[in-house]
C-alpha cells in the first residue's frame, strides 16, 4: 500500500495541478498521511526551479494548517479514543506523567519533529493531546516546517538535480545532527 501511495505521489509531480496536490499532501501528511511532501516537492522544483520558493511556501503553509488538524485530533479525539484504552490497560497515570514531561519540553518536540525525519503527525497529535499552548505550537511549526522546506528548495534551486541524491538520502540525517548539536549546545550553556 505504501508503495502505491508513493508511486501516486510521484506521478502527481507532472500533473497540471501539482501545486494543489502538493498542498493536499502537505496538509494530510501532518496528521494522517504516511508519505512526506518532499517526495512531491523535489521533482516539482527540479522541473521548475524558478518556482522553488513558491513550492516551498505552499508546502509550509499547508503543512502547518494540517498540523492544526492533527492538534485538533489530539485535543478532541483523545478522550473518546485514547483515554478509554489507557484506562483499560491501567496506564492512566503513565499518560499524565508523559503529558507533563511533553509540555515541560516546550517547543522542542515540535521543532525537532518538524525538521527531522521523525513523523511530524505524531507530534501534532501529541501537542493537542497534551494541551501545548496553540500559539507555541503554530509558531514553532512555522519555523520548523519553513526551515525544512525552504532549505530543500534552496538547495535544489542552487544546485539542481546533482543535489537530489543528497537530499533524499542524507538531508534528514543532517537535520537530525543539527538538532542534536543545537540541543546539546543549549544544554551545555545551561549547565556550564
Amino acid at each position: 500500500m505504501i508503495k502505491r501511495l508513493y508511486d501516486w505521489t510521484m506521478s502527481m509531480a507532472d500533473h497540471p495541478r501539482a501545486l494543489w496536490v502538493l498542498a493536499f499532501v502537505s496538509f494530510i501528511e501532518s496528521s494522517v498521511f504516511p508519505i512526506p511532501p518532499d517526495v512531491l516537492m523535489i521533482p516539482m522544483i527540479l522541473a521548475r526551479p524558478s518556482r522553488a520558493f513558491v513550492i516551498a511556501g505552499v508546502a509550509m503553509v499547508a503543512s502547518v494548517l494540517g498540523g492544526l488538524l492533527g492538534y485538533g485530533i489530539g485535543m478532541f479525539a483523545f478522550e473518546s479514543i485514547g483515554e478509554p484504552i489507557l484506562t483499560a490497560l491501567g496506564k492512566e497515570d503513565a499518560a499524565v506523567r508523559f503529558n507533563e514531561r511533553f509540555n515541560d519540553l516546550g517547543f522542542w518536540p515540535v521543532l525537532i519533529a518538524g525538521l527531522t525525519p521523525f513523523p511530524y503527525k505524531i507530534i501534532t497529535i501529541m501537542s493537542g493531546w497534551s494541551a501545548m499552548p496553540l500559539g507555541t505550537f503554530v509558531i514553532t511549526s512555522i519555523i520548523a516546517r519553513g526551515l525544512r522546506f525552504f532549505i530543500v528548495a534552496g538547495l535544489l534551486w542552487k544546485f539542481g538535480a546533482p543535489i537530489r541524491d543528497f537530499i533524499e538520502k542524507r538531508l534528514g540525517l543532517m537535520f537530525t545532527l543539527f538538532v542534536i548539536l543545537l540541543v546539546g549546545g543549549f544544554y551545555a550553556l545551561k549547565f556550564l
